[in-house]
């Protein structure tokens, strides 16, 4: 009799009954290793360097929060200072006003005092010059400068060029001028001995009489007359026969070199007779006297 073979009991080879979370395995790993792993190398190798601590951008800003606190605290201060150091600083200034001031008006009392002195010293040489100078009194006294002169003559009027920064070649350049177009000491010195010459009786620049011991000098590029700075237009007054006077001058080598600065370096100039020209007297004379050697025969 044959039997059937029963099926083999798998019961003991089947897995047993699961885990209530192992369906969370994942969510398990996760809160137990909540740190990766590449970040927790670098943050250990920074521990062990020293250099763990706040990141570079809280760094910088926590840097930046700083210094803005301490700019604040310095232009406090020093708005803080200036307020206190205000009253001060006014007090002073009033005093050093009051001070020039002051010297200001030292120093008007002064001109008028010197004016006055000088004017009395004009008076006494002019004195002299008529007492020693006997019937020629009165020539002499305008020869030197010690009177006021009235009466017809000549009105000269000299400028720069419109343009004194350019200027042509020539002698000027040469002489070692590099502005041309501007009006020089020795151009002037030229025109008076050239009115002169041509029968001037007296001469004045801008308003300062001229006399034989006048000098005409630069100092930069001003003009000085006796020491005074004159400025452009220079205006020329001589006294003397008006016709004659302005025929002679522009016939003259200094008439015609003053018509070569207007033709090669544009320096302006006009010429008229006046029926009226006043000049003031010298503001200072230096009176001269000769006397005969003794034992000369």
């Amino acid at each position: 009799m044959c039997r059937m073979s029963q099926p083999p009991n798998n019961r003991s080879s089947a897995p047993g009954p699961s885990r209530p979370d192992a369906s969370m395995s994942l969510l398990t790993h996760v809160m137990d290793h909540s740190l990766d792993e590449g970040y927790a190398e670098a943050s250990a190798r920074r521990a062990a360097e020293g250099t763990a601590g706040l990141p570079r951008t809280l760094k910088a800003k926590l840097a930046l929060a700083a210094g803005l606190v301490l700019a604040a605290m310095v232009v406090t201060l020093g708005a803080a200072q200036a307020r206190i150091e205000a009253p001060v600083l006014a007090k002073e200034r009033e005093e050093l006003i009051d001070r020039v001031e002051r010297a200001n008006a030292g120093a008007d009392g002064l001109e008028k005092e010197i004016e006055s002195l000088r004017t009395d010293v004009s008076g006494r040489q002019r004195a002299a010059l008529k007492q020693h100078g006997g019937d020629q009194g009165e020539l002499v006294a305008l020869l030197s400068g010690a009177t006021e002169v009235r009466g017809p003559g000549l009105k000269l009027v000299v400028d720069d060029a419109k343009d004194a920064e350019q200027g042509g070649g020539g002698p000027r350049e040469s002489a070692g001028f590099s502005d041309t177009g501007r009006v020089r000491d020795r151009d002037m010195q030229r025109i008076v001995n050239g009115l002169w010459q041509a029968g001037a009786e007296a001469v004045s620049i801008n308003g300062q009489r001229l006399t034989s011991l006048s000098a005409i000098r630069a100092a930069g590029d001003a003009i000085l007359v006796d020491n005074k700075p004159l400025v452009p237009p220079y205006e020329v007054l001589a006294v003397g026969e008006k016709n004659r006077l302005r025929t002679d001058f522009q016939d003259s080598v200094d008439g015609q070199y003053l018509h070569v600065l207007q033709e090669n370096y544009g320096i302006r100039y006009t010429v008229s007779t006046e029926d009226d020209v006043r000049l003031p007297a010298a503001s200072s004379l230096t009176v001269r006297t000769a006397e005969p050697k003794k034992g000369a025969s």
